[in-house]
């Protein structure tokens, strides 16, 4: 028979525990809460010497981080802001209202604004600066759904009128109108950051605050208080982009920076987190990270219940409650409250015995205080050391009536006409009976009160917000000789266009006019590209500077850091650094300073993992250079198929201000860079650029001074080498290091088969399409008029005969030329997946070597009937050409 063992007796410690905490309260009372705390934090250090493990406290009490005692009063006019935001919360409403009465599907957001209103209105009533003194103030990004909210308050501002209003939504019309969210190519005077697309807006708000910080660092702008706000969704934080780097924030001390959660615990379709509390889960993840956290959960009117409360049975039940529960306390209704939570126990139902229903109903969650509010982000605004999250509660659909806290809030376009009216009763909004029936916006008198009091806020804190404005810049682009060294060729030393690319990097780093102005950024591949001579020039920006001795101090390129230095060396994450793209890339607006980066990185992993952010920067009208290194799929040899890239000018052709170049040489490069400098910061054009680099090294030729070479490379195409004897039979385009492979096709072509060739460099398939459907378009709309020509048309109008495109990229990128070069384009790409090998099986299996190229020739001709087809078939044998193979496209 099996023995039991003996289990422990159970001691009771409840007197023990109970006078253990009458001391500690004592001590609260006699020596105040900072001592208090040092007790904590020295037991705690004992316990973990004695061996105990004490779990970390990573979360607090569900209640408001700074309790009513420590709260300052509050310094506005709160009746005349209640107007102010009551009258802002109608014309939002009435915005998305009409317009979906007059066009039903239209769209447009009510809720998450009514939720974030008194948010904003702290903000922009007391701490949103627009400058400080003659400098650039603060940043807001604001939550992308909420902007009916942004334009209402505009409205009211003068800074919109009647038809800014009628015409949200309807940017198409006769009359000015105004776009969906946040879009500052759409609407470039106004908004500065596009925030809807979920994520991204809190990724930038980091970066943003970080390169804030590298421009007062490098002397570049004034220190000045300036802050940058980041309002973000609850929800929004499942996106891997919004909490992905906030340990950077922390990391790098950034007090510059404020989070504003809006936890109105609800996403598009249903609770956040309905088994769970968001605001908990929040708290842990930031206060974990090294973030300075403030809840603001409950409103004033909860102080009361909080004080009359001797056992602490309120926070009990709050603390018992899931979000799911706190959705439905809010869309069931005060009696709905009363039974389910305070009725739990018999000790609330008595504390809220002498308030009605509706009372109950009406109890707010502190993001809808204004006190509560202005205290959380004062707090904020004075934390130093760390960046601030605000954990602030709220309702989706506040005052929306039936819809409040309810699933399908955040779809609602329009109310009933008894909704409207509940509605205008709710925050007691002083519109015309008139305005409250038909749901039409509403403006007092200039000289009314309201509208003075909002006009002398945003006085005293230096203008209106949002804006946007590009300065004037005397910028002066070097002229191409600068680059003479680079257009001269590598007189036989065989480099890569990388290497070129470094070489020009560090001449335009010592520059005196523009050198300050570069800002070189890198995702830890560095020394991958060979910038280890640019570390050592002008080091990698780290805030704290170097607080260690490097191992490799005693060479000549070691890794020095400087709280001055220029390189922005990211790390590993492709998403931050093109987060530091854009804020350096939108610079000369946001800071009036033409900052240049160059982001140099891995082409296959670079936009794919950030092609969302890659389409933002467009949007906010960014500028600079993408430099795509290792690229190409068969020039990247060894790291196998998910490292080599043959689809980045397809994608980047999406982008429709985005210029991509696929330069074979660097005189090529050099024009290029030159032209972009000037286009971008001389001519002020809001556009960007894709150029791809590779690591295989082979000479430079110098730059022809054939007439029209220049014009070619920037537009796209230019003949680079003549047929080697007479009149050429056919043309071979090139671009990349598949270009030496056309010129070595050319030799083959001439010496074994007696074909002659003449090889085009294609610097850009993308920039020669968009220029022929230009011309194609303006010839359509002009039927009365002489034709214009297309470049590409125009480039080869002496060119006769069929014309073979190679290209270490998909097909589709030379097929883009097909509706002007007809049936004489035969493509070779690299469609399908990549390989680990080396160069020459990689394209022989691809079929974009030499040998391929002078196939295809032939069996063009042979086709065509200007080649012996039975030549042509056994060439291919001679070529050691299998002809059947598996398509690579398949493989």
């Amino acid at each position: 028979m099996a023995m039991k063992l003996a289990v422990p007796a159970q001691v009771d410690f409840t007197e023990e525990v109970a006078e253990w905490i009458e001391a500690f309260d004592q001590i609260v009372v006699d020596e105040g809460p900072e001592q208090a705390a040092e007790l904590i934090q020295v037991l705690r250090q004992r316990a973990r010497e004695a061996g105990i493990n004490t779990p970390g406290e990573i979360r607090t009490p569900y209640l408001n981080t700074i309790p009513k005692h420590d709260e300052v009063p509050y310094p506005g006019d709160r009746q005349m802001e209640r107007k102010v935001e009551a009258l802002i919360r109608w014309n939002a409403m009435a915005m998305v209202h009409g317009q979906n009465k007059k066009d039903a599907g239209i769209g447009g957001h009510i809720s998450t604004y009514s939720s974030l209103a008194t948010l904003l209105e702290v903000g922009f009533n007391h701490f949103f600066h627009a400058k400080y003194g003659d400098q650039p103030g603060d940043f807001v990004y604001f939550q992308g759904h909420a902007s009916p909210g942004v334009y209402a308050r505009a409205y009211l501002e003068g800074r919109l009128n009647d038809d800014h209003l009628k015409n949200f939504r309807h940017e198409l019309r006769e009359k000015p109108g105004l776009s969906s969210y946040p879009h500052p190519w759409l609407m470039p005077n106004f908004w500065r950051f596009p925030t809807v697309s979920m994520g991204i807006g809190p990724l930038n708000a980091i970066y943003q605050a970080r390169f804030m910080r590298y421009l007062e660092n490098r002397n570049l702008i004034e220190k000045t208080p300036r802050k940058v706000w980041a309002f973000v969704g609850d929800g929004e934080t499942d996106e891997v982009e919004t909490l992905g780097a906030i340990s950077m924030a922390s990391r790098e001390k950034l007090d510059n920076l404020v989070f504003v959660v809006n936890c109105n615990l609800q996403r598009l379709d249903g609770p956040v987190r309905g088994n769970k509390r968001i605001i908990d889960e929040l708290e842990g993840i930031f206060r974990g990270a090294g973030w300075n956290v403030i809840k603001v959960i409950w409103g004033s009117d909860w102080d009361a219940l909080f004080e009359r409360d001797h056992k602490g049975l309120l926070l009990k039940r709050m603390e018992e409650c899931v979000d799911g529960e706190y959705q439905a306390f809010k869309a069931k209704g005060g009696a709905y409250v009363r039974k389910e939570f305070f009725g739990k126990y018999p000790e609330l139902l008595e504390l809220v015995s002498d308030m009605t229903d509706e009372q109950l109903a009406r109890l707010h969650r502190g993001g809808h205080d204004s006190v509560k509010v202005y205290n959380a982000y004062k707090r904020a605004v004075e934390h130093r050391g760390g960046p601030t999250v605000i954990l602030a509660k709220t309702v989706k659909g506040y005052g929306m009536g039936t819809t409040e806290a309810r699933n399908a809030a955040h779809q609602e376009k329009k109310m009933t006409d008894d909704a409207l009216t509940t509605f205008v009763k709710r925050f007691d909004i002083p519109v015309p009976e008139e305005a409250a029936k038909y749901g039409t916006p509403y403006k007092p008198a200039d000289n009314a009160p309201e509208i003075q009091y909002l006009h002398e806020r945003r006085k005293s804190l230096g203008g209106y917000m949002p804006h946007r404005e590009v300065p004037e810049m005397n910028f002066k682009a070097p002229e191409l000789d600068y680059f003479s060294e680079w257009t001269a060729g590598s007189k036989g030393r065989a480099v890569s266009t990388t290497m070129g690319f470094v070489s020009i990097l560090r001449h335009l780093l010592k520059d005196p006019k523009i050198g300050k102005l570069i800002v070189p950024i890198v995702p830890d591949e560095g020394r991958t590209f060979g910038l280890e001579s640019a570390i050592r020039q002008v080091g990698i920006y780290a805030a704290e500077g170097q607080k260690y001795k490097p191992h490799d101090v005693d060479m000549l390129l070691y890794y020095r850091e400087e709280q001055d230095g220029q390189i922005l060396e990211e790390g590993i994450t492709e998403a931050g650094s093109m987060a530091s793209f854009t804020a350096a890339g939108s610079a000369y607006s946001n800071y009036r300073v033409p900052a240049i980066p160059f982001y140099m990185y891995y082409s296959m992993f670079g936009f794919q993992r950030v092609g969302d952010m890659v389409w933002a920067f467009a949007d906010s009208r960014g500028k600079g250079f993408l430099m795509a290194g290792t690229a190409g799929r068969t020039t990247m040899l060894g790291e196998g198929l998910q490292h080599q890239d043959g689809h980045s000018h397809v994608l980047m052709s999406a982008v429709p201000t985005c210029l991509s170049y696929d330069p074979a040489y660097v005189y090529e490069l050099a024009v290029i860079l030159q032209d972009g400098v000037r286009r971008m910061y001389h001519e002020n054009e809001p556009v960007f650029y894709y150029i791809t680099m590779y690591n295989e090294d082979y000479a430079m030729p110098e730059m022809p001074q054939t007439e029209g070479v220049r014009e070619g490379i920037v537009r796209g195409i230019y003949k680079f080498k003549n047929a080697i004897k007479g009149k050429s039979d056919a043309h071979l385009f090139g671009s990349g290091p598949i270009l030496n492979e056309a010129v070595r096709a050319q030799q083959i072509l001439a010496e074994k088969y007696g074909v002659q060739t003449d090889v085009w460099s294609v610097t850009s398939y993308n920039e020669l399409r968009r220029e022929a459907l230009s011309v194609e378009r303006w010839n359509r709309l002009h039927p009365a008029d002489a034709e214009k020509t297309p470049y590409i048309v125009q480039a080869l109008k002496s060119a006769k005969g069929p014309i073979i495109a190679a290209t270490d990229y998909m097909k589709a990128v030379p097929d883009q030329l097909s509706p002007w070069l007809g049936n004489r384009l035969v493509t070779l790409g690299t469609d399908g997946f990549g390989r680990s090998d080396n160069r020459e099986h990689l394209r022989a299996h691809f079929e974009v070597n030499a040998e391929s190229i002078v196939a295809a020739t032939l069996s063009k001709l042979a086709r065509d009937g200007k080649f012996d087809a039975k030549k042509a078939q056994a060439a291919f044998k001679e070529l050691n050409v299998d002809t059947e193979k598996i398509d690579a496209a398949r493989a």
